[in-house]
């Protein structure tokens, strides 16, 4: 299994693709009947190149999500990130709460991930997210970080207005 690079996305690419050769990928509660819309794209926010999702959250019809997902290897496989210690993101937003998922080999259903919420404010900022505090979501197995799969970054629970833009996301040691 490939070790973890350090380097996950720094927005470097004028489209969607990040440093693994990967997309970023948009999945909302439209999936499973919730209304929710937004987008993900590659924009310039306060002077720097980010992924930036916006849109509304919506709790109608059982919804409440909207994501953009990065696969950390084109075939989708897992990588080890046993070098690092966890998440680091330098983020802007609109003073909201978000999410950061990960999925790792063992999680089978869409529902099963690790969560962390990390707060973004209107200022460009760097937030870590150590992997010791990444809480299992309806999957009982405890995170092994030697088996990640995929990244999310995730508006989720509330009816509000989602605007996060990332400018680098990465492992850190």
């Amino acid at each position: 299994m490939p070790q973890a690079p350090e380097l996950i996305d720094d927005a470097a690419a004028a489209d969607l693709t990040a440093a693994p050769g990967t997309k970023w990928r948009l999945v909302t509660d439209r999936v499973m009947g919730g209304v929710s819309q937004a987008q993900v794209r590659r924009a310039t926010v306060d002077g720097r190149q980010a992924v930036h999702l916006t849109g509304e959250v919506s709790l109608e019809n059982n919804g409440g999500f909207a994501q953009t997902t990065l696969d950390l290897r084109p075939d989708g496989g897992p990588v080890d990130a046993s070098g690092w210690r966890g998440v680091q993101l330098t983020v802007s937003g609109n003073g909201e709460s978000y999410n950061l998922h990960l999925r790792t080999s063992d999680v089978q259903r869409p529902w099963q991930s690790y969560r962390q919420s990390f707060e973004v404010a209107r200022a460009w900022q760097t937030v870590r997210l150590p992997f010791a505090n990444f809480q299992a979501h309806r999957i009982d197995t405890p995170l092994d970080h030697t088996r990640i799969r995929r990244i999310g970054l995730v508006a989720i629970g509330r009816a509000f207005h989602a605007d996060l833009a990332v400018a680098d996301l990465r492992f850190y040691s």
